[in-house]
Order: C-alpha cells, then structure tokens, then sequence
C-alpha cells in the first residue's frame, strides 16, 4: 500500500497469497478493500478466495473460499452499488508438465452485503452445466442489472444477464473470444454504453450490440491482459499487455507507444566477440535481439539494435568464425541459422516434426520451450543442442549425431498432453524430462557437463562415448537444473542453480563441485529462503566471486558460495533469468525489466586490497580510445557505457576543509591533468565519503579560452592520450594512493599507431598556437584597460595631451592585432556567419577537422596550419614590437609626467601600464 501516490510502499498482509488477481477498494471508504486471492499455483493451500480489510489493509479476513486448490481471479463492484459484488474463483494448477484449468471450485459468485456473504451463482438458469474453468465477470456501470460473464467450457463462451445474474444468455461463442483461456479470459463493460462490451485476448475485441458481434482490433503490442476504461471518458482507456501498457484517448483507435517502458522479460543472454561487443537475448513475445553494449553516441537507441535469429524463448550461439552468424532457438525445437551479412535465415531443427498441440509423449526428441544451444569454446565447428539427448552438428547444423542416451528420467506419467479437464494448451513450455541446461568446460576439451528438468545432472568426459550420473546427493528428485557453470579456475569445478517453484517450493538450491561431480556441495548461506534462484555464474578474472540471479534479485559471494549477500545497488528488484560477464562488465536479463550492465566489475576484484585504508584509488580496468558519452535521465534509450578511463576511488571520511585531488600522468611522471576538490569548472572533482566515481575523458588541457569567446565549427579542445600506459593518483591531504592502467586503441580503426602519435602533435601543436593568441588577447584587453583608466586623469592637464595621443596610438595598433586574430563584433552564436571568422577560430577549426576520427592530418592540414600559423606570429610580433618600443615610452614618459600630485594622487609613482 502507498500513501504518497507511489514514492514509498508498505507491506499489508496476506503474505502467503502468492498470486492476488484483483484487488478492489470501496468507491467512498478507501479503508474497505477486496483482495481477490488465487494462492499458491502449484500445490494446494489454505490461503485463497476473496478477502476484505475494513482497515486500509491492517488486517484481513476472509470471506469467500472455494476449496484449497480453487482461488480467487476476478472480482467487481457493482458500479452503482457497491454493497453487490461479483467474483469468479477458479481451480487451477500447474506443475512443470502440465497445467490444468477447470473442476470443482471453479464457479461464479454474487454478495449483496458487501461481500460478507457469498452465493454461488454458476448454475443459474443460462449457464454452462458441464465441467468449468476460469471466469471473467463485469457489470455495466449504466446499467447494473447487465452482468457479463466470459467462461471457460465445453460448451462456453460470453454470456449476458439482464436481470443482475439471476439468469443468462449465451450470446457469444466465437473461439477467439476464449482461446488459451487459462491465459486471458477477462471481459469489460464500457462505461457509457450499456450495449459496448470488451474482450481481451490476442487481440483485444470490442462489441457494440451487446456481445453479439465483435471486432478484433490490436494495441501495438499482442496478447491483451488487462483494460481501464474511464468512468468519465469512455474514448479514454489503458490496455495492458505482454509489451507493457498503452493509452488511448479515441477509443482504441489510436494507442501510444510502449517503447518508452524498460519492461522487457528476456530469456537467456549472451555476447559475441565483435568491437564494441553484442548483448544477444531472446525476448518474450518479442523479437530475440542483438545489441551493441556501448556505442559511439551519447545513448543506445533503437538503431543500435536489431532482431537476430530464432524467437522469443530461446538460447542463442554465434559463430566464433563469423559474428553475422547466429544460431538462435525458438520453441516445438526449431533453430534457426541466421546470416546477417545477407539477411538469410535457414531453418536447421534436430528433427523438423511440428508438435504443435500434440504432448511430449509421441515426440522422437522433447526439445522444451528453452532448450540449449552452444558452441564448443575448443572447436569452432561444433555446434550442440539438447532435447532429452544431447546433439552435435559440425556442419552449420545440416547434419546433426546424437551422442548420448536419454541424460532424463523419462517418465510416461509426465509426458502426456497438457492441459485439461476442458482445454488442452501444448506449446512444449511443459515438454519435461528435457536437458534444460548443457555447457562445455571451457579448461577440459570434451569435458560436458548437461542438467535436466526432473533432477538429473550427468557427465562426460570424451565428448559424448561415455556418461555417468553425477546428481548431488540430497538434491529434490524433480528438481529443474536451470544453469549449469563450469568452474573456469577448476577443471573438475561445476556450479549449478536449481529451481522447485513448480512444485510450490520456492527455495534456493545452488551446489558446486571441484571433483568433476563425485560429491557437490549446497552453498546457499545469506539468500533468503523465497529467493529461489535461477543462475550462477563464476567471474572468470577472480576465483571465488559468483554472482547469482533469484526471482527477487541478485546476489553476490566472495568465498566461493560459502556466504551469499544482496548485490542489488540500482538494479530494480525483479526476476534474473540469465547472467554473463564479459569485458569485466556483468549483463544481467531481467524478467519484466529489460538488459541491465555493471560497466566496471574491477573494484570487487581489489576489495581486499583496499580493506583498512582510509583512502584508496582502484585500479582502472584497460579502456578504449573510442569515442562516445554517457547521457543522463533518458526516456527512450538505453545508458551507454561511459566513455573514458572509469575511475573508482574511496574515501573513508570528508570534512569541509579535507584536500581532495585526482591526478592522471603519463607513464614517465609528466603530470597531464589534475582534477581537484576545490577545483573550477573542467578540474572541478566532486567527492563524497564512501566510494566515488570519477571519468576522465582521457583528453588532455584545452586551449586557453577567454570570457564571451565565440567561434564557429572550432574547438579549443585537448588531444585525446595516445594508447599506452597511465597512472592515476588519488591525494587525500597529503596521504597518496596510486594505480597504473592502460589506454589501448579502438580495434576498428585502420590507423597506425604513428598516424595517432601525428595526430596528437598536430593538435597539440595548434592548441598551443591558439593559446599563446588568446593569452595575447588577454594582455591587450588588460593593457587597453589600464590606459583606459589613466586618460581621463591626463585629459584634465595639458601635459597630458601628447601621452593620450600616445595611448590611442597604442590602442589603435593593438586593436588592429587583436581583431586579426579573433573577429570581436561577435556576440551570438550565429553572428559568424554575418562577421567573418578570423584567424584563431580558422586555427581552432583544424583541430576539430583533424579530430573527426582517428587518423593523421592530411598534408593540406599541415600546409593550412603552417599558413595560419605564419599569419598569428605576424600579429604576435606586430604586438611584440608595441610591447618592447611604444609601450615602454609611454610608460617613461607618463613617468616623467609632472602633475599635481591631488590629481594623480597615488598613481604618481605609477609605472605606467604592463
């Protein structure tokens, strides 16, 4: 419950509900709410039916119950009265191989006292007398008596009641109406037209004659869950669906986009080898997708991305040869060969027989919904895949061997039709005894390790001629081996991440072995005990530190699963389906909130270096001279990497007077920047206590600018450091904390290492032209200013007269270099294009020409800046000559000058103007 429109939630109860379908509050007394509880979905409990607090959710009683294993799914007001109340409770169960909908206990339901009581209305005259599943109900709010009901029966459909349930009319029994009906089944009245009636799913449709016909319509994403219709606006509506949610203000008309909301659920994730490298992931009821992790913008958008092969459920291989070939897996068992390079997709299936509909027991090879697919790390050719055996093709899968046995339990009683007793539902999500999880040591070539769906964990150590059982000791008997991860530190090292849920277990089971499987290990300890866990993984750069995925968020060891603690920072707490780690980055795949990075995992790998300091800088991971940034608060895009040398560092404790400085130096001690606490704009450090991040942009000092400096298509910045070695210091009140890291090159680039090197010089070379310009601007502008301060003294003598001609002289001569070096009408931005540029913003322009990419400057550039740079030292010494001889006289002169010292006052001894 919120109280504050969402900022912050409490906890109110029914802890054990599992699944609440509906809830309801009272339109005049926000302090009545309905609960509609479906339970736990996988055993039988006692938690389920419809409940009401009085209280705003302090406590709950319970008011309607079914039976315990029949819970509640819908529940409505009567709009116009909210005493009267309909709800549907519905038996429903689900097991890893199976779900069932329909039975005793499935039935609708009206109160008339505000839900203290309940009749069973399921049989009343109109309705269905066989067997009944699950149940939409609404009411009309123009006309209470209408009361529509969307049933799941043999003989089913959408019925109507004039006459508040007491009796009904079957007035619809269009199958699109009420297929997969587990899985929609919802119906809504519109809220100003008795006669306008919506039913959702896989396209959403909407009658306007009171049920009898229908048109089928489509939000912009498929398979519709939930509708809000306003009860002022009926033209103004919320769709809920598999892509998030969409707003209509016509009526359904038109719908707003939902790519503005990170709700993806993703599957499996993994990376290719291409720079900067690709996140692949299948996406449910989407696309599977491939992606850059960082680009050479500011964000990552929609053109940073694309479809890949198979579908929305499953695994993904690329070709360790070719990244534009992707191998990509999609339920029934198909796999797809996809060629990016000529947008060529090739069907490659095990077994190319279509299951569709029919049970697991009649199929030559189970392939489950997320079966595996995975390239061998020490043969580039092999290509594997499992169903209930595991298979190997090594020619792009046009052939593939079976090369073991049944690795499951292979029991007839769980590998019939799914579904029942009214609709079966076979789409092979509940195919079992399956191999759900297979990987290849990446240390032991042919060293296989495969896990199963019913609990069986076997390998081999040949490459598939022989197999033994390995399954933990204690282990559930059917329990789902959803990751396997072989030890990249142990050859005979395994982890393993096992879920019960489907059996109403929601525990976390994570084992590992360091004796290829002779005797495992529970490591557990600190997840909490609902957390049931999904994934393991081990770092490959630290022995010991394992990261894994929970339905409720990540966790993280440092002593090899001994003890686990929360690593969930910024991720939101959501279902983690799938980790890899890549780069030292940790891509995590969120069920419902898209692809999440950790950019810089180097900090955990110095931890306990850093233990008992009071300040300590990180060493920085290698980071690539590429360009790119990282923009902030964005709506529509996915964050990019930062672009430049990440920086951690700590600091204990800060007071307001505490120094704080961060230093980057070339490897032969050249200090190139330095970044401090109680620094200005560009060297400003901002610090806190506790760990900081820091990203130096790997450029060197800019040119010296000066205040209200305009220039066009010019920049005054600094070089970008060559590839090489670096070294980062971090001073906190004279205690220092140094690290060394390196900067390499961007792969893509087809420059040389020298061609960077005069690329550097080059800029370095302008940059220094243009700054010793403007510190000459700078010095006119300060000699012009004191002149102008001393004339109006002189102009009150006659004396002075020759000294002011003397000056205008100067300023004359020194305004004339000044505005050949830099046009001064400028004002606004655009004002370049009406005062012609001159010669330091013609000079500046080179460097932002030559910095375009990576590549030595042309030999034109050279000529250009050899001809500009002629033309500013002309200037300079046109300066230079004023600065050594007129200046210098003046000054003498002005000396010399005998004025009553009332009028000149204390600047009688003055020097004159420096």
């Amino acid at each position: 419950k919120s109280v504050d429109a969402g900022k912050t939630w409490q906890f109110i109860g029914l802890e054990n509900s599992r699944h609440i379908g509906r809830i309801r509050i009272h339109p005049q007394n926000p302090d009545i709410v309905y609960a509609a509880v479906m339970g736990n979905l996988y055993k039988s409990s006692e938690e389920r039916g419809i409940y009401k607090s009085v209280d705003g959710g302090a406590t709950w009683e319970r008011k309607l119950f079914a039976n315990e294993d029949a819970g509640a799914v819908d529940l409505c007001f009567d709009p116009t009265n909210p005493r009267i109340m309909y709800a549907s409770t519905w038996r429903v169960r689900r097991t890893p191989y199976s779900l069932s909908s329909g039975g005793e206990g499935s039935a609708l339901w009206k109160s008339t006292d505000s839900g203290e009581s309940w009749q069973e209305i399921t049989r009343n005259d109109g309705l269905p007398t066989d067997t009944v599943g699950i149940i939409g109900v609404a009411v009309s709010p123009v006309n209470p008596d209408r009361v529509w009901a969307l049933i799941e029966s043999k003989t089913g459909g959408l019925f109507r009641s004039d006459d508040a349930g007491k009796t009904w009319t079957k007035v619809n029994e269009d199958r699109s109406l009420r297929q997969r009906a587990w899985y929609y089944t919802r119906v809504y009245a519109d809220t100003k037209d008795e006669n306008i009636v919506y039913v959702l799913n896989v396209s959403y449709h909407k009658s306007t004659d009171g049920g009898k016909t229908f048109q089928s319509a489509n939000a912009p994403h498929g398979d519709h869950h939930d509708l809000w219709i306003s009860p002022d606006d009926n033209q103004r509506m919320i769709m809920g669906d598999d892509g998030g949610a969409q707003v209509s203000y016509d009526g359904g008309s038109n719908w707003t986009t939902y790519y503005n909301q990170p709700t993806a659920q993703f599957y499996r994730v993994t990376t290719d080898n291409s720079f900067p490298y690709r996140i692949y992931a299948a996406q449910q009821d989407n696309s599977t997708v491939r992606i850059r992790h960082r680009t050479d913008g500011s964000s990552i958008g929609e053109q940073d991305w694309e479809p890949t092969a198979g579908c929305e459920c499953g695994h993904i291989a690329i070709d360790p040869t070719n990244e534009d070939i992707v191998y990509g897996g999609c339920y029934d068992g198909v796999i797809e060969r996809m060629n990016h390079y000529s947008n060529q997709g090739r069907m490659v299936n095990v077994w190319p027989d279509n299951p569709m509909g029919h049970g697991a027991e009649g199929m030559k090879y189970r392939f489950q919904w997320n079966f595996p697919i995975f390239f061998s790390p020490h043969d580039p050719e092999k290509l594997y895949t499992a169903s209930n055996h595991l298979h190997v093709s090594t020619d792009e899968g046009h052939t593939w061997t079976n090369i073991s046995p049944d690795l499951t339990r292979n029991d007839s009683a769980k590998l019939g039709s799914s579904g029942g007793p009214i609709t079966k539902d076979n789409t092979s999500v509940e195919y079992y005894c399956t191999i759900f999880a297979a990987a290849e040591s990446k240390r032991v070539k042919d060293l296989i390790w495969v896990g199963s769906d019913d609990g069986l964990v076997h390998i081999t150590r040949n490459g598939g001629e022989d197999w033994e059982n390995i399954t933990p000791e204690g282990i559930p008997e059917w329990i789902l081996i959803n990751s396997i991860e072989p030890d990249p530190h142990k050859d005979g090292g395994c982890y393993i991440a096992a879920t019960m849920y489907k059996w109403g277990d929601f525990r976390p089971y994570l084992f590992k072995t360091d004796d290829y499987g002779k005797t495992w290990t529970k490591i557990v300890n600190g997840i909490d005990e609902e957390h049931f866990t999904r994934v393991i993984r081990s770092d490959p750069y630290q022995e010991g530190l394992l990261y894994a995925g929970t339905e409720a968020g990540m966790y993280i060891s440092f002593d090899d699963g001994g003890s686990w603690e929360p690593f969930q920072l910024n991720l939101p707490t959501v279902p983690i389906t799938d980790l890899t780690i890549k780069n030292r980055n940790l891509v995590v795949a969120t069920q419902g909130r898209s692809l999440w990075i950790i950019d810089d995992l180097s900090p955990l790998y110095q931890l306990e270096a850093a233990q008992n300091t009071t300040s300590y800088v990180f060493e920085p991971k290698p980071s690539y001279r590429m360009k790119g940034s990282q923009a902030k608060n964005l709506k529509t895009e996915g964050t990019n990497h930062p672009a430049g040398v990440i920086t951690y560092f700590y600091i204990d404790s800060l007071t307001d007077s505490t120094e704080v400085s961060l230093t980057y130096s070339e490897s032969s001690g050249k200090v190139i920047r330095t970044f401090k606490r109680d620094g200005e704009k560009k060297e400003k450090l901002e610090v806190k206590s506790g760990c900081n991040l820091f990203v130096w942009n790997m450029l060197y000092p800019d040119a010296e600018d000066f205040d209200g400096m305009i220039m066009w298509y010019a920049t005054m910045a600094g070089p970008t450091a060559l590839p090489g070695e670096y070294t980062v210091t971090l001073e906190v009140d004279g205690e220092k904390s140094s690290q060394t890291f390196e900067i390499m090159k961007d792969p893509r680039i087809e420059s040389s290492d020298e061609d960077l090197a005069a690329q550097f010089a080059f800029i370095s070379e302008v940059n220094d032209k243009v700054s010793e310009a403007h510190q000459a601007i700078g010095k006119i502008r300060e000699i012009r200013s004191q002149l102008e301060e001393i004339e109006p003294i002189l102009e009150e003598h006659d004396a002075g007269k020759p000294l002011i001609e003397q000056a205008e002289k100067i300023k004359k001569g020194m305004k004339a270099v000044e505005e050949s070096l830099y046009q001064t009408k400028n004002r606004s931005r655009q004002d370049p294009l009406n005062f012609p540029i001159r010669l330091t913003n013609k000079l500046a322009h080179l460097n932002a020409m030559s910095r375009q990419g990576d590549y030595a400057p042309t030999s034109q550039a050279y000529a250009v800046k050899e001809d500009l740079t002629g033309k500013i030292d002309a200037e300079l010494e046109k300066l230079q000559e004023i600065l050594d001889s007129e200046l210098p006289s003046f000054n003498a002169a002005y000396r010399n000058l005998e004025v009553d010292a009332i009028h000149l006052k204390d600047k009688k001894e003055s020097e004159g103007p420096q």
